[in-house]
């Protein structure tokens, strides 16, 4: 049964660290959150650790980079576990191959800088669809277009067996007012053809696993029946936490407001009929990370 609660006080003293989703939590794409900085200098304040755990199809410096260019402070986390991370560890341990066909938006192809932590790395070559040996995708290339316009591109992928690399598994985000397509939908939309896709952000193990060496470098050797997972994604984040066995919090005011008719705290009927129908079940609810 999922307790709704009011701010992360609530339950904070119950936990060692936050894995905390970032874009529906703690930002909209646009700006930090004022009221969720605030809740995690306060964690970290009392001595926990905050891990951002996010799907963005880039790497740890990129997206720290990003976080600051919108005013994000620094002190209100401890260190960046990215899907982009996951995905290129893979990517140069060569999970689809040395020539790949990449399809992303230009501000993604950093994906590509080099990678001290993997030993030996694959060498990667970007080339034309027909000469790939798989796909990296790291998005649609219009984020706003109908996925429909890939089919032929995808088909042909498919008929010649590559595997794509999901860099991002969200289906959906919201920058500002406005829904964008991620990676996910592609990789979903792949898979629906009959081709194979590979995932590594939440809720897939492989991020999970970048965030156990994240919080080694940083000396902590906390019990996992002390972390929280924070996110708005009910199929990425709070999925990702129950395969885990850890604990969550969903935010609710996030992909979810509207399912969840969430004005500043959920309506409890909704909310319940919405985790029903997903089939997953969040520890606590809140409306937003405050």
């Amino acid at each position: 049964m999922t307790r709704l609660i009011e701010r992360l006080d609530d339950i904070s003293s119950r936990y060692d660290v936050l894995l905390c989703d970032l874009w529906g939590c703690v930002h909209d794409g646009v700006r930090p959150y004022p009221a969720a900085v605030t809740a995690l200098q306060k964690f970290r304040n009392t001595g926990g650790r905050v891990i951002l755990v996010t799907n963005a199809p880039r790497q740890r410096s990129a997206v720290q980079a990003h976080l600051d260019s919108m005013g994000l402070p620094r002190d209100a986390y401890d260190d960046i576990a990215s899907s982009g991370d996951a995905a290129r560890a893979a990517m140069y341990r060569g999970a689809v191959g040395r020539k790949v066909w990449f399809m992303g938006e230009a501000h993604d192809e950093v994906f590509f800088e080099p990678m001290a932590m993997i030993e030996d790395p694959v060498e990667i070559t970007r080339v034309p669809l027909d000469e790939a040996e798989g796909i990296v995708c790291t998005g649609p290339f219009d984020p706003l277009a109908e996925l429909a316009e890939l089919r032929p591109q995808l088909l042909y992928a498919k008929q010649k067996g590559l595997k794509l690399l999901c860099a991002n598994p969200d289906i959906v985000v919201d920058r500002g007012s406005v829904r964008e397509w991620c990676a996910g939908a592609v990789a979903r939309l792949y898979t629906e053809m009959g081709g194979e896709s590979l995932y590594f952000g939440k809720p897939h193990p492989a991020i999970y696993d970048l965030v156990r060496i994240r919080l080694a470098a940083l000396g902590v050797q906390a019990d996992p029946s002390r972390f929280l997972a924070v996110g708005d994604g009910i199929r990425t984040d709070i999925l990702g936490a129950q395969e885990e066995d850890i604990d969550s919090l969903f935010i609710t005011g996030g992909l979810a407001a509207e399912e969840t008719k969430t004005s500043q705290q959920p309506d409890p009927d909704a909310l319940e009929a919405f985790i029903s129908r997903e089939m997953v079940t969040p520890t606590y609810a809140a409306g937003f990370l405050r």
